[in-house]
């Protein structure tokens, strides 16, 4: 199905749109993987709940540059943010 999906021009955007969300949502549940801990865990860290650490994991709304804090703190990592070229191609100015 995915094989087929992949030919509709409007799915690939949608879905190469949602790539940085998904890297996000992949980098927080392996931090919190590797540092041996459960949502719970992490949760009682940040003083928050499970269901929003799921919440968070799931990668649906944007968290703030300070939830990524407590996050890194809990998980014991350390968060960097980067800035990297767009792949897009250069855009002439006006």
């Amino acid at each position: 199905m995915f094989a087929r999906w992949r030919k509709d021009p409007a799915y690939v955007a949608a879905y190469d749109a949602l790539e940085d969300e998904f890297a996000l949502a992949g980098a927080l549940i392996k931090a919190r993987s590797d540092a041996g801990l459960t949502q719970a865990q992490v949760a009682e860290a940040m003083n928050t709940t499970q269901a929003t650490i799921a919440r968070l994991e799931s990668g649906r709304s944007p968290p703030s540059t300070r939830t990524l804090q407590r996050y890194a703190k809990a998980t014991r990592t350390k968060l960097r943010i980067s800035f990297e070229p767009d792949s897009e191609p250069k855009r002439a100015r006006p």
